[in-house]
């Protein structure tokens, strides 16, 4: 009874941290890492990937869904381009933020549960997971945002403005992510993977 006691207590106390930091990355700098080359990637989605591998797909899900909500708050007038899809559609823009980032953190704990079954180290499961949590938020996150803005002559010209090709939804989806995601992916992986694999060892260590 004490040991289901503790481990529960320690799965709220991981999912309020986790809360915490992916507000504290959303609303800062800190979120945001410039590289030399100039461009910058966000490593928001980290703790969502952390907390699905850790707390499971339910609890990535509430992760993901306090990831997408921190995303359509800055719709309000704190992110540029947030605040024009908002003002171009938005119910879309609530639905483009949210289910996208709810799927993420869900999907991602489905893919770890499954790969531990068959990855005795489980440091193949945990970079796998870390990868295609960060891909899977960029993905759904897209296909989401060209059903509900692709053919809305507003944000067409907005596209064009930035001298993207909008003549084809899967060129312009591609060029829009860009270099960006590519490298997202990467440091998501390596960061989901590097602070996942020691966290959960120490959660089942202490609840043991």
């Amino acid at each position: 009874m004490k040991a289901k006691t503790n481990a529960r207590t320690m799965k709220m106390v991981q999912m309020a941290l986790l809360t915490a930091i992916i507000l504290l990355l959303a609303f800062t700098p800190i979120g945001f890492i410039k590289l030399p080359t100039g461009l910058s990637i966000t490593i928001i989605g980290v703790p969502v990937i952390i907390g699905a591998i850790t707390l499971g797909p339910a609890g990535g899900a509430v992760l993901g869904a306090v990831f997408g909500l921190s995303s359509f708050a800055q719709a309000f007038g704190l992110e540029p381009f947030g605040t024009i899809l908002f003002s171009i559609n938005p119910i879309g823009t609530f639905v483009t933020c949210m289910i996208p980032r709810v799927l993420m953190g869900w999907l991602t704990g489905l893919i770890f549960q499954a790969l531990k079954r068959i990855d005795r180290t489980r440091f193949i499961s945990y970079l796998i997971t870390s990868l295609a949590g960060s891909l899977l938020n960029t993905v759904l996150f897209m296909t989401s945002l060209m059903i509900f803005f692709y053919n809305n002559a507003d944000f067409q010209n907005l596209e064009n403005i930035k001298g993207l090709n909008a003549a084809n939804v899967f060129i312009l989806a591609v060029l829009m992510v860009g270099v960006n995601a590519i490298t997202e992916v990467i440091v998501c992986g390596i960061l989901g993977t590097a602070i996942a694999k020691p966290l959960e060892k120490y959660v089942i260590r202490n609840n043991a």
